[in-house]
């Protein structure tokens, strides 16, 4: 038998590796742009066109490649970064295993054009399919132009796979930002499509945040800085009240690397434990700065995952320093008697002019051992009275014949206090009106039977009736939510959603991540009753709600705001239709809340409506939305 094992050819070997290394456009942005920064520029410009597809461009100000370096760069593990093992234990720079070129030549059309400060012409490399096709001297500025046309050309079967434009967008964005984060003081721009996306000037770490985000991420952060022998930590992170129901904006950069590490994530979620529920998550961009003997970037092509010599102490380094940035700036509880501030609020200073002393006037001839008959002249004055002595007065609810302190019988010398109960009442509601309900279904010799009987909310969270064979519990907000998901399910189904024309028009900017997912999203949040449309650089004009929100008190923006988030939510965690994933997410975020109070006929109205869905008994996420008792179980809990 005939040897079988044969060295692959070199093209094969490219594409192999390309696979690993060039996943997406995003992946060939992120290794052109961490290249340019290795080259020492400090100006970056990203052009793309079909979010990457057709072309992508980066050109920078850096120290350029001379004619042989320029040839070299393109071939299999070839790197200016690394010469000997030892060298992979002590990196700094971005790249080092010299596969990224070699990668994207295999399975794109590339264009360099580079020249280095001292030389007069620059240099000119055209490849196609991991074969050279051009190489001349050429007319460049200082630096280097790299365009990548036609990703994947050559391999049909994993362009095939790319999303569309958008989310391919939105993965480039990602990147883009992670780049950008890390090297504040470079400039950086982004087009797309011939539109400027992003211009970001030279600038310190929170304006860079700032400019990145939006401006109202200014009054959202919170600095972090920590030096020990181990890293130095420092940073921003959220205010916890700006948290997100989504991850998408946690940043960690070990050596200005950007990492994923769910190790070091859950340190710095422990430290907001007291301050946030578990389903939301802060914002932050934290930078460790360690020695490089002490990690190990070699774990995996795209780097973005690193091994750690002492992973327990810089665990406890950032969740110490994180506690101690939220307790420094007041964002944590306070015990401070001295000044608590949170009763700051609470008091209102009234002018010295206003205030009037309290004065105290008696009646010589009161006297206390009077009887009824003969103390006339201590008749209804008991020596003291309340109204002087500020016991009587709007506002305080105490008057001083009511407290024994004057009382219009002259039994001053027994003092009742009246109507103290008037303090302990709670008001009545007139009486509910009487209702007849009946579930589908259900016969007049069952226990759902309709009966007359009374609707009641209870601590404004769940609605009690009575049944036949007993009590019917319903928790508002979850029938609510299910009511609206059934209703904006079939909205999305016929593209007829009823919208209600805003008085004055909102507009509503969003990150360039959530813009673009908007924009992905148009048809469908149009289907469900928004009037919106495209105002230009990261925002949209809000001109109409959905019908059924119209009475609400709601806010546009707001609503607009939470429903791309929840969107994002469900695709992540439960990974639903995008449909589906949009009516749960609008459904949550406008059905009424537990806490709101409810009349009866609003309460009938709900009531009528949940039965008249398709699933009644379960809300949008699996659990009860009904509970029943009998009077059977009732009679056993009172031992009858």
């Amino acid at each position: 038998m005939s040897d079988i094992i044969q060295l692959l050819p070199e093209s094969v070997a490219n594409q192999i590796a390309a696979g690993e290394v060039v996943q997406r456009p995003a992946s060939a942005v992120k290794e052109l742009m961490e290249n340019a920064i290795d080259a020492g520029a400090n100006k970056i410009q990203l052009i793309l066109k079909d979010a990457g597809k057709v072309l992508i461009q980066v050109i920078d100000n850096g120290c350029g490649m001379s004619v042989s370096d320029a040839r070299m760069c393109f071939e299999r593990h070839a790197t200016s970064k690394v010469r000997k093992a030892e060298d992979l234990f002590a990196i700094r720079t971005m790249g080092f295993r010299g596969e990224a070129m070699a990668s994207i030549a295999a399975i794109a059309q590339v264009e360099m054009k580079t020249r280095r400060f001292e030389d007069e012409l620059g240099t000119l490399i055209e490849i196609e399919g991991a074969t050279i096709t051009k190489q001349e001297p050429v007319a460049t500025p200082q630096g280097t132009s790299i365009c990548i046309k036609n990703l994947f050309f050559n391999t049909p079967a994993r362009r095939n796979f790319l999303k569309s434009n958008p989310a391919e967008m939105r993965h480039i964005i990602d990147e883009f930002q992670r780049v950008s984060l890390a090297n504040p003081a470079i400039s950086f721009s982004l087009h797309h499509d011939g539109m400027e996306i992003f211009r970001l000037p030279s600038s310190a770490l929170k304006q860079r945040i700032v400019h990145l985000f939006g401006n109202n991420y200014n009054e959202r952060l919170i600095p972090v800085e920590e030096d020990t022998t181990i890293i130095n930590l420092k940073g921003f992170i959220g205010k916890p009240q700006f948290a997100k129901k989504t991850r998408g904006e946690q940043f960690f950069f070990v050596n200005n690397r950007f990492i994923r590490d769910n190790y070091l994530n859950h340190a710095l979620n422990k430290a907001y434990e007291d301050l946030l529920s578990d389903d939301n998550f802060p914002f932050y961009v934290l930078f460790i700065d360690i020695d490089p003997a002490k990690i190990d970037v070699n774990v995996h092509p795209t780097k973005t995952e690193i091994k750690y010599l002492d992973e327990k102490s810089i665990y406890a380094i950032i969740h110490s320093a994180v506690k101690r940035s939220l307790g420094r700036f007041n964002i944590s509880p306070t015990i401070d008697f001295d000044q608590e501030t949170a009763f700051s609020g609470m008091i209102s200073p009234k002018n010295l002019d206003e205030i009037i002393p309290p004065s105290i006037s008696f009646n010589p001839d009161f006297n206390p051992f009077a009887d009824d008959k003969s103390s006339d002249k201590g008749s209804g004055s008991s020596g003291f009275r309340g109204a002087e002595t500020g016991f009587s007065g709007s506002g305080t609810g105490f008057k001083g014949t009511e407290t024994g302190f004057g009382n219009s019988n002259g039994n001053s010398h027994q003092p009742v206090a009246k109507n103290w109960g008037s303090l302990y009442e709670i008001s009545k509601d007139k009486p509910a009106e009487q209702v007849k309900m009946e579930l589908p279904g259900n016969g007049p010799d069952d226990k759902y039977a309709p009966i007359q009987k009374q609707l009641m909310q209870l601590h404004n969270k769940y609605i009690i009736s009575q049944i036949k064979s007993g009590l019917m519990l319903i928790d508002q907000q979850a029938a609510h939510e299910r009511i609206l998901y059934e209703r904006f399910s079939i909205n999305l189904e016929d593209r007829k959603g009823a919208s209600q024309q805003s008085l004055f028009p909102q507009t509503v900017t969003l990150s360039p991540n959530d813009y673009e997912l908007a924009k992905s999203l148009l048809d469908d949040i149009k289907s469900l009753g928004f009037e919106v449309r495209e105002f230009g650089k990261n925002t949209l004009v809000i001109e109409g709600i959905p019908v059924d929100l119209g009475s609400n008190q709601i806010n546009e923006t707001q609503l607009f705001e939470h429903l791309i988030e929840g969107f994002k939510n469900s695709q992540q965690e439960l990974k639903l239709d995008k449909r589906d994933a949009l009516a749960r997410s609008m459904a949550k975020n406008s059905a009424i809340k537990s806490g709101v109070v409810l009349g009866q006929q609003e309460m009938n109205m709900l009531i009528e409506q949940l039965f008249a869905c398709k699933a009644p008994n379960f809300s949008i996420s699996g659990r009860p939305v009904i509970q029943t008792m009998s009077l059977t179980e009732i009679d056993r809990k009172f031992d009858k």
